[in-house]
């Protein structure tokens, strides 16, 4: 009989099996987007820093600058951003290898989040959030072991510090239900765990509050900011926006005129089943008890008698039921069915407690910000998957379930792969706007390459202010200006409209169209 691949080399080959999706389906040479100019643009050469605005951080900048900070090169960012998310798949996972009781769970957890058509096109894209759910669900995993050695604990400070430092509303609430489990649970009651949690949210939390302090005036001045940026946070009820974003547009704001299609929103409809049939797996012990607990006590006497026979016959090595049970002493599985459903329930909750301020409070849809939710949950449904396996299998027509079990996740797959290519292709060619309309400022002198502007990395004034009623911020990076704001003292170099007039101010500026764009409608208005 053929060897079984283990977990380790299985976990492996799935997050190999991302990053060349992601290839695939997103080209490289995809243009940078809105959100990933204002990261650039504290490395560009020659486009002046665009100023972040109070929700922003800067863990992003930070996963940049080994590139951005000698090249402007899209495609060597995308291949370095494309192995840096796999290798936060795979480091997000790895602490689930033995936890669940099941050797392939871990796999099919990354699988499950991996294979999001969301996740796969932010793969090479200079976001927070796949960091920050990875960050999360490492640091869970992490948290959940038995024996917390120096090195866990350390892991879920780096996790929760990993977190916070990408999107600090989403480390906070992960934070908060980890502090609540060490005082609920007996079992997860250490000062070890304690101090790990708080040291994760200390490290990640304590450079925001340091610039807010420093460029927003304290930190209730600077959460009152980032609530006007994102549109006043306040009560609401968001579901229904999160539902019609699950096959696009990256982000809507406002939502009301999209509306829910049921075949894009199939994973909403999957993932409750199989989180449902994931915790009644681990309730009933099919992922601990009977897979580990029993397997650890029938073993013991062959444990004993293996020591026996290691000295008294001089054996080479420890036996192999010795070593799994010094591995479970250290803290990797075989856990009780007890433990395993407490390990899911907290995933569950953690990721409830992540995702409410998105469903609640705030006014616009990303199906990027549910993805730190959609990562703590995958551990749960990969048990569903399994259990569903398991029960095809123990069927009396075990090829009929497996044929639906196979139709399912092809279907699947059928939804979500032409997901992440067809948003590359509609950003590709909405972006690729930006360069036509900063070709055509460029043809009539404003903007440019350093070569033929100053740039303010010198102390010069900025080379072109820009403003307008859309995209302006993108434009800028790539026509090499400032980026205008309304109620800016500055006098602006140009104006870029589209659909609209130009303030009476400017309506007798020379206007130029900006032809075969993506989007109809682009006119330059430049100054006299």
């Amino acid at each position: 009989m053929a060897p079984q691949p283990r977990p380790h080399h299985l976990l492996l080959g799935v997050c190999g099996a991302f990053a060349v999706l992601s290839l695939v389906l997103v080209p490289l040479t995809l243009p940078l987007g809105w959100d990933e100019t204002v990261y650039a643009s504290h490395f560009s050469p020659y486009a002046p820093a665009t100023p972040f605005s109070a929700p922003r951080t800067r863990g992003v900048p930070f996963l940049i600058a080994p590139v951005a900070a000698w090249s402007d090169s899209v495609v060597l960012l995308r291949v370095w951003l494309t192995l840096l998310a796999t290798t936060a798949l795979y480091a997000g996972f790895r602490p689930w290898l033995r936890f669940l009781g099941r050797p392939s769970a871990a796999a099919v957890a990354a699988a499950l989040y991996g294979g999001l058509w969301f996740v796969l096109f932010y793969a090479g894209a200079a976001m927070p959030n796949h960091y920050t759910a990875m960050g999360a669900v490492g640091a869970v995993g992490l948290f959940l072991r038995s024996r917390q050695s120096p090195v866990t604990c350390a892991g879920v400070v780096g996790g929760l510090a990993l977190a916070i430092l990408m999107r600090p509303n989403d480390g906070v609430a992960l934070g908060a239900p980890l502090l609540a489990a060490t005082l609920l649970v007996p079992d997860w009651r250490s000062w070890s765990r304690v101090l790990a949690v708080l040291g994760g949210l200390a490290a990640g939390v304590l450079p925001w509050i340091v610039e807010a302090y420093v460029r927003f005036g304290g930190v209730r001045a600077r959460l009152t900011e980032a609530s006007e940026v994102q549109g006043e946070l306040r009560p609401l009820l968001s579901v229904v926006h999160h539902f019609t974003v699950m096959d696009g547009p990256l982000l809507c704001r406002p939502c009301d005129g999209d509306t829910v299609r049921p075949l894009s929103a199939e994973w909403w409809l999957v993932l409750p089943l199989l989180v449902t049939v994931g915790l009644w797996s681990a309730r009933a012990g099919s992922g601990g008890t009977r897979g580990g607990g029993r397997r650890t006590r029938a073993a013991s006497p062959d444990t004993r008698s293996g020591g026996r026979r290691t000295r008294s016959s001089g054996d080479r090595g420890t036996p192999h039921t010795a070593r799994d049970a010094r591995r479970e002493h250290q803290g990797g599985p075989p856990q009780s069915g007890t433990t395993t459903l407490r390990g899911c329930l907290l995933a569950t909750v953690a990721a409830l407690s992540v995702a409410l301020p998105y469903l609640a409070l705030v006014p616009y849809a990303a199906p990027r910000f549910l993805a730190p939710a959609h990562a703590l949950l995958a551990p749960v449904a990969a048990l569903g998957v399994l259990a569903l396996v398991d029960a095809v299998r123990a069927s009396r027509r075990p090829r009929i379930g497996f044929a639906a079990l196979g139709l399912a996740l092809a279907g699947h797959l059928a939804v979500q792969l032409p997901l992440a290519h067809g948003n590359a292709k509609i950003q590709a060619g909405a972006r690729g706007d930006w360069a036509r309309v900063a070709e055509v400022l460029h043809e009539h002198g404003v903007g440019g390459k350093p070569s033929t502007h100053e740039t303010p990395r010198n102390g010069a004034p900025p080379p072109c202010v820009l403003r307008g009623n859309t995209s302006v911020i993108p434009v800028a990076y790539v026509a090499g200006c400032f980026p205008g704001r309304a109620g800016d003292a500055r006098r602006p170099t140009a104006l870029v409209m589209r659909e609209a007039e130009p303030p009476p101010w400017a309506r007798s500026w020379p206007r130029h169209r900006v032809p075969d764009t993506y989007a109809p409608g682009w006119v330059v208005h430049v100054r006299p």
